[in-house]
């Protein structure tokens, strides 16, 4: 099982260690995420949603 990203971990640097290009991850309406937003608040987004 391959381990999780560090939470603190930027979308840009994740994008570019992966070798993904700019704007591959998204926000729920479909724009770009910021690229100095970090994992961390994204998977809390995430779980906020399953209710």
């Amino acid at each position: 099982m391959p381990r999780k990203v560090r939470s603190d971990c930027t979308v840009g640097t994740f994008e570019k260690t992966r070798g993904l290009p700019p704007g591959t991850i998204r926000n729920p309406d479909g724009r770009d995420t910021r690229s100095d937003k970090k994992i961390g608040t994204i998977r809390k987004e995430a779980e906020k949603k399953k209710w």
